[in-house]
């Protein structure tokens, strides 16, 4: 082989290896009152998303409740089990991965981060009525062939007073799903989860603070993120595990990087300049690193044709410039 050919050669495997590795490239399916149809899968797969993460809810009543209320005929169709069964099988028909991600509401929107027992007799009780939950979606899980399971969804309370819990918790998962787990910590949780080591990927739900910018900039927004994405890297390595961004997303307003948690009713201006530079900047970051898994875009509604639209502030990419983003960036790394 002459050293023209071999030149090109490499120059053409370095660029499938840099350009087009496969990753997770997902849309958190927010349950509905209706059962899923065709035309609702159709434009998840416009974006070139190959999985999508489905939410059944259990409610509690408030943060220092032991009982979780799940699966009853008084919830939305996709929050319960029988619609969460009927998305997965959707979703699998039409070549889209799955995973089953169980989550919590507390009363009024209270943060779970903060559910926390006030008795040895209440936190008892709360580990049977989780147990109870997550073993429901385990078997769930399995039974579809779901590809992921998330464990928890932003729990910090309840794993920090019952780590131990946790672990044999996962043992009982680990009976019932023979699948990938997770858990999605919150982005300032997740260095101290324990049990990491015990799963099959490092869950972040990665609303991290990165500029205090009315519209940052891509590249002042990538500069945020280095602090960040440089400690999720070392954790990656210590506990040789890749990180899956479990959930990520920005609402399409002003100072949408400065909090980007937050899920309240702020009608600050929208922008969607800053949204689009918010999604680049963090595919930008993560998607070509080998120790990162991929994500799941917050948030995606199954009437596509009635979400988001060019007066909407939250936080959904739908008919948006964003749109296009995470389009381009998902073809790129189709797997």
């Amino acid at each position: 082989m002459n050293k023209s050919v071999l030149f090109l050669c490499c120059l053409l495997q370095l660029s499938c290896s840099s350009q087009f590795v496969g990753k997770i490239n997902g849309v958190s399916f927010v349950a509905s009152r209706d059962q899923v149809s065709q035309e609702h899968i159709k434009p998840i797969k416009e974006v070139y998303a190959d999985y999508a993460a489905v939410m059944p809810f259990g409610f509690m009543r408030n943060a220092d409740s032991p009982e979780i209320i799940y699966n009853t005929d008084r919830q939305w169709f996709g929050e319960t089990k029988i619609g969460a069964k009927q998305y997965i099988e959707l979703l699998h028909k039409n070549k889209v991965k799955v995973m089953v991600k169980p989550q919590i509401w507390l009363w009024r929107g209270i943060f779970t981060g903060t559910l926390k027992m006030d008795s040895e007799e209440n936190w008892q009780a709360l580990e049977r009525s989780y147990e109870d939950f997550i073993l429901t979606y385990a078997a769930l899980a399995e039974e579809t062939r779901a590809d992921i399971f998330c464990i928890g969804t932003e729990l910090e309370q309840f794993i920090e007073n019952r780590p131990e819990y946790w672990q044999q918790l996962i043992q009982k998962i680990r009976l019932v799903y023979k699948g990938k787990l997770t858990y999605a910590a919150n982005w300032d949780e997740y260095g101290r989860t324990p049990f990491w080591a015990s799963l099959d990927f490092i869950g972040i739900d990665a609303y991290f603070p990165l500029s205090e910018e009315k519209t940052p900039t891509v590249e002042q927004l990538k500069v945020g993120w280095k602090p960040w994405k440089d400690n999720i890297a070392v954790l990656s390595k210590d506990v040789n595990k890749p990180v899956l961004f479990t959930e990520f997303g920005y609402r399409s307003m002003d100072y949408t990087a400065k909090k980007p948690w937050l899920v309240d009713r702020t009608e600050e201006q929208v922008n969607m300049e800053g949204q689009v530079n918010a999604k680049k900047a963090l595919f930008e970051s993560f998607w070509e690193e080998e120790w990162f898994a991929g994500g799941f875009v917050w948030k995606w509604f199954i009437n596509h044709d009635r979400a988001g639209g060019p007066e909407d502030n939250r936080f959904t990419p739908q008919n948006k410039p964003a749109q296009e983003i995470i389009k381009t960036f998902y073809k790129l790394y189709t797997r």
